[in-house]
């Protein structure tokens, strides 16, 4: 890719283009309201972009309430995959939670998503769990992932 990326704090000007990239990336996915409440009121919610030319082409979600971060959502738009955007956009996500004193951050992933848990594992999450019947569209099982920060 010859295109400059950077990756900023989203803003309520994104939402538009965020929400496009979740309903391309997954079978249940967040409401431009969620996505606004999150920004505007979630006061543990950080939410960031890579932006290339202008465009929104990844974003991650992630919470930080005292020494615990929680990955809420990671997803890049689909004609920029495989590209090392979402390991990028993982790293950011691990920087921040470091700078914002948190000691171990989480996430969860579907048990069938071989290709995120791979991307987990490269940046050096392990398997801690399962959450049964997690996802609410098909009952999926996710798999529980953490990485100590410390």
């Amino acid at each position: 890719m010859d295109h400059k990326l950077s990756i900023r704090k989203m803003i309520k000007e994104d939402i538009e283009q965020v929400y496009q990239i979740e309903l391309l990336s997954f079978s249940a996915p967040w409401s431009k309201e969620s996505l606004l409440y999150e920004l505007e009121q979630n006061l543990f919610a950080k939410y960031i972009v890579v932006e290339s030319e202008g465009k929104i082409i990844g974003y991650c979600g992630l919470w930080v309430i005292m020494e615990d971060a929680q990955i809420t959502n990671i997803a890049v738009h689909p004609d920029y995959r495989g590209l090392n955007i979402g390991e990028s956009l993982l790293k950011f996500a691990v920087q921040l939670s470091k700078e914002m004193k948190a000691k171990r951050i989480t996430l969860e992933v579907r048990v069938s998503n071989h290709v995120a848990q791979s991307l987990y594992k490269k940046v050096g999450f392990v398997t801690g769990g399962i959450r049964k019947r997690y996802y609410t569209d098909n009952q999926e099982d996710a798999l529980i992932m953490w990485v100590n920060l410390e």
